[in-house]
């Protein structure tokens, strides 16, 4: 459920004007991942399904 300050804060942006590109930055080589994560696809569906447990 969206906040009162969360649409305020949206509306903001969207009627100030300002361009919404952020400027590029630079990352270093150094920062480079050795290995790619993998999802664990399964931890998902199972923390999506114990928070709708909770919900009800």
């Amino acid at each position: 459920m969206p906040t009162k300050t969360h649409v305020l804060n949206i509306l903001h942006r969207l009627t100030d004007g300002k361009v919404g590109t952020p400027p590029k930055i630079g990352a270093p080589q150094a920062l480079t991942l050795r290995r790619e994560p993998k999802a664990n696809v399964e931890r998902y569906d199972a923390l999506r399904s114990r928070e709708a447990a909770r919900a009800s």
